[in-house]
């Protein structure tokens, strides 16, 4: 891993105190090396794990840069609530794109910046899980496969959720969104559907994938770290609940993304040219359960009597995560 986790944490939680470490070792996020690129005035729900995950990631990479970075985003969710017309909460260069050439337009840009002898700017292509999975699935492949320079971020949130929650490829199964309603014998989002991308990313041998979620701060800024100082087509895909399409409350966000990897329904790892070098392992392993009864979404699998069925084909899913990624400790 390229992340060293701190092994002291406050009493109760999984959280370390900045002031308990040297400067060296804080998040980029407690000093004044952020940036503060995602500024304020923007228009993200109330507990928004994208706005989180976007200003963490961003402000690392400007860090990363010294300031030489260009963002271009893909329309969704991200784009809407941070660019309103006139205004805007971006401080850097960032150019908004078509909902699906996102990455073609970042490699316009890097090439641009080839051209120009400025090898010093770097680029940064930014999307939801529609953007990338969906839409811009095409360009993104076309990116990896010509091994662009263009770090590509995804910030998954499980749907369309700017446009009234419908299901993207990477809704998971079970989950009710707008067109995958819960009734019927198999109600939510079917399974055996969807697209893996971090799997698809590595199958493409590009030169750096990571998962990351908004509940590992330090984990997720050492791997825009480790992504900026790589050249070439990197994929950073981060979970970031969403409070709206998932129905928890707004305060559960980094809950959300915290029980994803314990359970192992999200898990969190690295590969470099095509194999896994690294994961993230699970502190304390905990039953699908714990994840899913505080979200709407899958509140049908637990009224008016329990899916029994439905939440143990979950459970085996995130058992194969955890065996397929070796997310346990040995003790474990």
């Amino acid at each position: 891993m390229s992340f060293q986790p701190i092994k002291f944490y406050q009493t109760g939680t999984f959280t370390v105190g900045n002031r308990l470490l040297p400067d060296a070792e804080r998040s980029v996020q407690s000093t004044v090396r952020r940036t503060n690129s995602l500024n304020s005035g923007h228009r993200a729900c109330q507990g928004c794990g994208e706005a989180l995950g976007a200003r963490y990631a961003i402000d690392a990479a400007m860090e990363s840069t010294d300031g030489q970075l260009i963002a271009a985003n893909a329309t969704g969710c991200l784009e809407v609530f941070s660019t309103p017309y006139p205004e805007t909460s971006w401080q850097i260069p960032w150019i908004h794109s078509l909902f699906g050439n996102t990455a073609a337009v970042a490699t316009g840009i890097a090439a641009a910046m080839r051209v120009k002898g400025r090898d010093n700017v770097r680029v940064v292509a930014q999307g939801g899980d529609g953007g990338t999975a969906d839409i811009g699935f095409g360009c993104l492949s076309g990116m990896f496969e010509r091994n662009d320079d263009v770090l590509y971020i995804c910030y998954d949130n499980g749907g369309y959720m700017n446009t009234g929650v419908q299901r993207s490829s990477a809704t998971p199964a079970g989950a009710r969104t707008a067109t995958t309603a819960a009734v019927g014998p198999n109600p939510g989002n079917p399974f055996g559907q969807g697209k893996d991308l971090p799997a698809i990313a590595i199958a493409h041998g590009i030169p750096y994938v990571a998962t990351a979620t908004v509940a590992e701060l330090r984990d997720l800024e050492a791997k825009v770290r480790h992504a900026m100082s790589i050249r070439g087509a990197r994929y950073l895909h981060i979970l970031v609940p969403c409070p709206l399409g998932w129905g928890h409350d707004s305060a559960l966000t980094i809950r959300m993304a915290r029980l994803a990897k314990e359970t192992g329904i999200f898990p969190v790892y690295e590969a470099e040219n095509g194999e896994v070098t690294g994961v993230s392992k699970i502190r304390q392993k905990t039953r699908v359960e714990e994840y899913l009864k505080p979200q709407k979404r899958y509140a049908h699998l637990f009224s008016p009597k329990p899916r029994e069925d439905v939440i143990r084909r979950i459970q085996e899913a995130a058992d194969r995560n955890i065996r397929k990624y070796g997310l346990l400790e040995a003790a474990q």
